[in-house]
């Protein structure tokens, strides 16, 4: 770029996707080509607008429409928590998310899954067309202007990653109400509709049933449900003193 210079500094929470020179305090000089957006400007030094929850110019705050001018302090903050969205909490997970993907939906939320790499462009227009907040990691797809709604993952780690959805976008919680593999609604089964794909002996062992409405797949509690059971009651958890919180 070849036009005017502006300071533009970071808040903390930014810092991971900003060099270290850009994470000083009182910010770093960036020249701008006197014609690009705030919002272009901001992505171009390598935060995706989807975490970025407010922006200053000297003092004052802006939007991502602004162009800037020579000696503007431009000061860049991160979204809110919860993050107000324009419809209900529904996700959509790219295919590195599958974990958290299955711990939403054991929680009853709405988290659409591609199991395939199916692109960026395919990814995102599915966001905008279904009204999904696309989950990723990847910094690229998050850029997309077409996304409905997005956020980045933080963490690598599938307990770390459902508590920061979780307290970003305080989804509503119904364990138990959704089918892990396929996102479909679950409802109550008798023995005799799930028979088929039990395992031997496990109709003398349980006598609480699920079946998916979609997929058909059939739910009961097994031997891994102790680790089930660990996380849902953990994010119950948090919900309840989130909402004392707010009381």
């Amino acid at each position: 770029m070849d036009g005017p210079e502006i300071i533009v500094s970071f808040d903390p929470d930014l810092h991971v996707f900003v060099t270290a020179p850009r994470r000083a305090a009182a910010g770093a000089l960036v020249r701008t080509d006197g014609a690009s957006t705030l919002g272009h400007v901001v992505e171009s030094l390598g935060v995706p607008l989807t975490e970025v929850g407010g922006l200053a110019v000297d003092g004052s705050a802006s939007d991502a429409s602004h162009v800037p001018t020579a000696g503007e302090r431009i000061h860049v903050s991160p979204v809110t928590r919860p993050q107000p969205l324009p419809g209900p909490p529904r996700f959509l997970l790219d295919v590195h998310l599958g974990t958290l993907a299955r711990r939403l939906r054991l929680l009853g939320v709405d988290a659409a899954y591609e199991r395939l790499d199916i692109g960026d462009a395919a990814l995102a227009a599915q966001s905008a067309r279904e009204q999904r907040v696309m989950l990723s990691r990847d910094r690229g797809l998050l850029h997309r202007r077409e996304l409905w709604a997005g956020a980045y993952i933080y963490s690598h780690r599938p307990e770390e990653q459902l508590t920061d959805v979780l307290e970003r976008f305080v989804p509503p919680l119904a364990p138990w109400t959704r089918c892990t593999a396929c996102n479909g609604g679950l409802r109550p089964a008798t023995l005799e509709e799930v028979r088929p794909q039990l395992r031997s002996g496990t109709e003398r062992s349980y006598d609480t049933f699920a079946l998916c409405m979609t997929c058909g797949r059939a739910y009961w509690r097994g031997a891994h449900q102790d680790g089930l059971n660990d996380i849902v009651a953990d994010a119950l958890r948090r919900a309840d003193a989130r909402a004392a919180e707010d009381r």
